[in-house]
């Protein structure tokens, strides 16, 4: 059974905004700030799954070998098949990976498009804050002289 990893994203009318540097504030629908905030949400559930160390470590493996059953996920692994199975089905929740048949194999893969919306999410951040950071130069710079 996969799990909504949504369900532990907390959700409330007074859920402070995401401050981030340089995006537009505006009341209208489908303003700026409204947009990144949407992404940052659309992406917690990817950073939730991501934040744990045996799930980030079956990412990892997926991403460097391919395709893998359980059997060969767990090997070596320092837990039990069936906590790597709850892992697996957590990153599924999440759309980070899927389950694949292979003739009577079911083989675990990397889906690459949840982990690409949440570089994005994050490039936009940094972009943002790198947008401020020069603004507060040339306020500083201009203050100088």
């Amino acid at each position: 059974m996969l799990r909504d990893m949504s369900a532990s994203i907390p959700e409330s009318n007074n859920t402070p905004s995401v401050a981030t540097p340089g995006a537009a504030q505006s009341g209208a629908a489908g303003a700026p700030l409204d947009t990144a905030v949407d992404a940052i949400r659309a992406s917690a559930p990817v950073f939730a799954a991501l934040g744990d160390k045996t799930r980030l470590d079956l990412v990892v493996r997926l991403c460097t070998v391919g395709p893998l059953s359980i059997a060969r996920l767990t090997a070596g692994a320092e837990v039990t098949r069936q906590a790597i199975t709850k892992h697996l089905n957590i990153l599924a929740g999440a759309g980070l990976v899927r389950d694949i048949r292979v003739g009577r194999e079911r083989l675990w893969e990397v889906e690459t498009r949840q982990l690409e919306a949440a570089r994005r999410c994050l490039e936009n951040i940094s972009n943002q804050w790198d947008d401020a950071l020069a603004r507060l130069k040339l306020a500083v710079e201009g203050e100088e002289h």
